[in-house]
């Protein structure tokens, strides 16, 4: 069955790297487009959203070589705004680059715990680890200890759970017995007291497998009449609900769940780039393509035809081009 999980990853990359890949012309080109007065944005464009992370990694290293400049940096100074973040973003390494939206998402005022929320709900144990380990080498500090630093309560102990990664997301077994357990003692920590017991709801939904929780929810709805995230809805509220309802969905269906995060990210007033950035970028080289047709089904229009209706110029060009043809 390795074949089949080859095969399915390598379907879901929207990204994929050049055949007969040279670092050395990539690099003059992307010197050119940026030299004198103007930028050649296209020309960018072509380069990074053709390339892999890894290979934009060894254009980097060209650059420097031959220019004696950092890429990045002297992005930043011929780019701005919204291209300017998306094309930057291309240039981190995976695991920095969430942990440099997770330090974002702390510092300054304010927190921006949907995407803390979502980041932490939405990955496997092993890409947790590299992401504190990645989040420690680049800011100097534990990320544990900053978003408890930065979050209390409930949130905070859902976050710090699901940062543990005691998740088992690799075996698929379920016990029948422990599954019916779960469903019993959920229901009894909320439809069936006055009150709810958080801390039981956090333990279960943060610690089993997707494999075995989908067997706890089944339970729950014959149990209670109403399914769980129906029951998490009634029991609680605000970005504690958001928290519990992420790790909900995206136990259901990864795809399905950054489908949503992409719509959501571009209906109504106003576009979140926030997260339509983050989600194209990390998803490009993942499972992009799987999650463009769960966006067609759940909403009856493609990915691509909503990003031309919301986004505009080159920023609008480099998405289509990472988001690739239509399912």
């Amino acid at each position: 069955m390795a074949w089949w999980k080859a095969w399915v990853e390598q379907e879901g990359v929207t990204v994929k790297s050049s055949s007969h890949f040279n670092p050395d012309p990539d690099a003059e080109t992307l010197y050119k487009a940026m030299k004198g007065i103007g930028t050649n944005e296209q020309a960018i464009i072509d380069v990074f959203t053709r390339r892999s992370n890894a290979q934009r990694q060894q254009i980097a290293k060209s650059f420097k070589a031959q220019f004696g400049k950092d890429l990045t940096e002297t992005l930043k100074s011929e780019l701005s705004g919204k291209f300017e973040r998306l094309i930057v973003a291309l240039m981190y390494p995976p695991y920095r680059y969430e942990a440099k939206e997770l330090h974002d998402a702390m510092k300054g005022l304010g927190t921006k715990e949907g995407v803390i929320i979502e980041i932490l709900a939405s990955r496997t144990k092993k890409q947790l680890q590299e992401i504190m380990k990645a989040y420690e080498e680049d800011y100097g500090s534990s990320l544990e200890e900053d978003i408890q630093a930065d979050t209390s309560g409930y949130l905070e102990r859902v976050l710090v759970c699901l940062l543990q990664g005691s998740r088992d997301d690799v075996s698929g077994f379920v016990d029948p017995g422990l599954a019916l357990q779960d469903a019993q003692d959920l229901h009894a920590a909320g439809e069936k007291i006055r009150g709810t017991d958080e801390m039981r709801f956090i333990t279960i939904l943060c610690t089993r497998s997707a494999t075995h929780l989908l067997r706890v929810f089944e339970e729950y709805e014959k149990i209670a009449n109403k399914s769980i995230e129906d029951s998490i809805k009634s029991e609680t509220h605000g970005s504690l609900e958001e928290a519990m309802l992420t790790v909900v969905k995206c136990t259901r269906n990864l795809h399905s769940y950054f489908a949503e995060r992409l719509y959501y990210a571009m209906k109504g007033a106003g576009t979140r780039d926030g997260t339509l950035i983050r989600n194209i970028v990390s998803r490009s080289e993942i499972d992009l393509n799987l999650i463009k047709c769960h966006f067609k089904k759940m909403y009856d229009k493609t990915l691509s035809s909503m990003i031309m209706e919301d986004t505009s110029g080159d920023y609008k060009n480099a998405l289509l081009n990472l988001v690739g043809s239509d399912p």
